[in-house]
């Protein structure tokens, strides 16, 4: 049966300022202690969620029936890092590099201890392999049992490859990690320059000699051949570099070249140890499914996402020391429970069914959702799309809105017809070089083929005073993860309303379409998706 324009209006008109604020208010409260990752304010989040989805009347998303997918972390913290460059052979020191300043490394293999010596090194470009650009960095070279080095980044020397200077995931730590791993090699060190990373050593170093979290693997589970992930500095890369009787610069830029072939470090070698001390942390994911009413298409989904965990408790501020994260993210969370009261009006109509994921521990490091990604409740290849909702427009009413994906996928395009209908421009992430795609939940959706967009606020503020974006980008800025990212006099939920009636039709569009949405031909992520429709065919 297909549901009227009028019905999906009014259920798109349910979702109200107040019907937002009633969630935002109460989920960045203080009495929700900043809902830090494993704490009492995480427990008291997750009751708070599931007992708002049972009273919509919504199904639990978990066989158990318990609306809770419960997954275990480890926190990791290095100690005792030591690293030099010795003599090959002989295995002399040549150089010691000092933990923080020139490098930082810890456990790729959840080990207490890390013991390498005198391992060879080989220089492997932006070490990337990507069929689809005909580039491989590897070109056939062995590198198991060696140390990789990597230029961070992708090539952005010809808007004909790797979508010019946008960020994709090739140039992102995560997948040179993921690399080294998969091709054996025993380290990876990624040679940092601000250019190439966009932003400095000190957030390097101060991000990464912190307390780190992973999901815990299982037991028994194969940990791989690496050792250690680590980075190190421009300037003890280029001690590195010349102790082998190599330019560092020359071979930065021999990197951007298809034909760019692995040098390897001859007559060096590098020596690391390390100790971790780890600490176990339970977090949750919170699922819960509204069914579709088409008996062919309703074991298919449309899944929402939003982060529910922020920052906890930290040193005080002026007396203050709880990180409320109204905007990032009970905004978003408030977003997901709104659509999903709006979908769970129109059940009836709905072809396929819609589930809101609500994550645990984004902001450790998107664990939440990786976790979901690797233990998926519902089979990737059933999944139509994902919009991921962190951080609304809490600032006013724009004429404009910025989808992060927007062009890659179709689900993007659904968004662009309906806000074509109220004329509304759809623009594209408009810094894409900070891989801003990769940095949320949806990324963990994409991983595994699944078609995601990332809603941003738009630019272009109605009625409100001149220079009103150039305010509201300082207070965002002062805001984010910070005590202060509490409802303020900025605040006005106009955006934040019309922006979630948008999102609303558009996941309507989903769940009704004929075919399943799908990535753009030649993206990234086309090929993981293909096979995960091959796999439930």
């Amino acid at each position: 049966m297909a549901c009227s324009s009028s019905r999906v209006d009014e259920a798109a008109l349910s979702i109200t300022e107040s019907s937002l604020m009633e969630h935002i208010e109460t989920l960045s409260s203080d009495e929700f202690m900043g809902r830090g990752t494993g704490t009492e304010g995480e427990e008291m989040t997750v009751d708070y969620l599931v007992s708002q989805l049972k009273e919509m009347g919504t199904e639990s998303g978990v066989e158990d029936g318990s609306y809770i997918q419960s997954f275990p972390l480890l926190g990791q913290k290095t100690k005792n890092a030591k690293l030099s460059i010795t003599r090959s052979p002989g295995n002399s020191t040549l150089n010691r590099f000092n933990y923080f300043d020139d490098f930082v490394a810890w456990p790729a293999n959840e080990a207490e201890a890390v013991n390498v010596q005198n391992a060879e090194l080989v220089y492997v470009g932006y070490g990337i392999q990507a069929p689809e650009e005909n580039w491989d960095d590897f070109k056939g070279v062995d590198v198991k049992g060696k140390v990789i080095v990597v230029k961070n980044n992708d090539p952005e020397y010809d808007p004909d490859l790797f979508e010019g200077t946008a960020r994709l995931y090739y140039g992102r730590h995560t997948y040179k990690f993921e690399k080294a791993k998969e091709m054996g090699a025993i380290g990876a060190v990624i040679i940092h320059t601000t250019p190439t990373a966009g932003y400095g050593w000190n957030v390097v170093s101060n991000s990464w000699s912190r307390e780190r979290f992973y999901v815990k693997s299982a037991e028994g589970a194969d940990k791989g051949a690496t050792e250690f992930n680590s980075w190190m500095t421009y300037e003890a890369s280029k001690i590195m570099f010349e102790r082998a009787g190599l330019n560092l610069d020359e071979l930065l830029e021999a990197a951007d070249s298809p034909d760019f072939e692995p040098v390897p470090l001859n007559n060096t070698g590098m020596t690391l140890s390390l100790e971790a001390d780890y600490r176990d942390i339970q977090s949750k994911n919170v699922i819960a499914t509204i069914e579709g009413s088409d008996p062919e298409l309703k074991d298919e989904y449309l899944v929402l996402t939003a982060h529910f965990d922020h920052l906890g408790i930290t040193s005080p501020i002026d007396g203050d020391d709880i990180n409320n994260g109204a905007e990032d993210n009970a905004a978003g969370v408030s977003a997901v429970l709104n659509l999903m009261q709006a979908y769970k009006s129109i059940q009836p109509e709905m072809k396929r069914s819609v589930m809101a994921l609500l994550v645990g521990a984004e902001e450790v490091g998107l664990l939440g959702s990786q976790y979901w990604g690797e233990n998926p409740t519902v089979h990737p290849g059933k999944v139509t799309a994902n919009i991921n909702l962190d951080g609304m427009n809490v600032y006013g009413e724009t004429e404009d809105v910025v989808i992060v994906g927007y062009g890659r996928n179709t689900m993007g395009d659904l968004v662009r017809m309906e806000a074509d209908k109220v004329g509304r421009p759809v623009k594209p992430d408009p810094r894409p070089e900070q891989g801003i795609f990769y940095r949320s939940d949806h990324f963990n959706m994409a991983k595994v083929g699944i078609p995601a967009i990332f809603p941003n606020p738009g630019t272009v503020f109605v009625d409100k005073p001149e220079g009103w974006e150039e305010v509201i980008d300082s207070v965002s800025a002062a805001n984010y993860h910070a005590v202060n990212d509490e409802v303020n006099e900025y605040w006005d939920l106009k955006g934040a309303v019309k922006d979630s009636r948008l999102f609303f039709k558009a996941g309507f569009r989903a769940l009704n379409a004929e075919e399943l949405q799908s990535w753009k031909p030649g993206d990234e992520f086309e090929a993981t998706r293909l096979k995960m429709l091959e796999d439930v065919e």
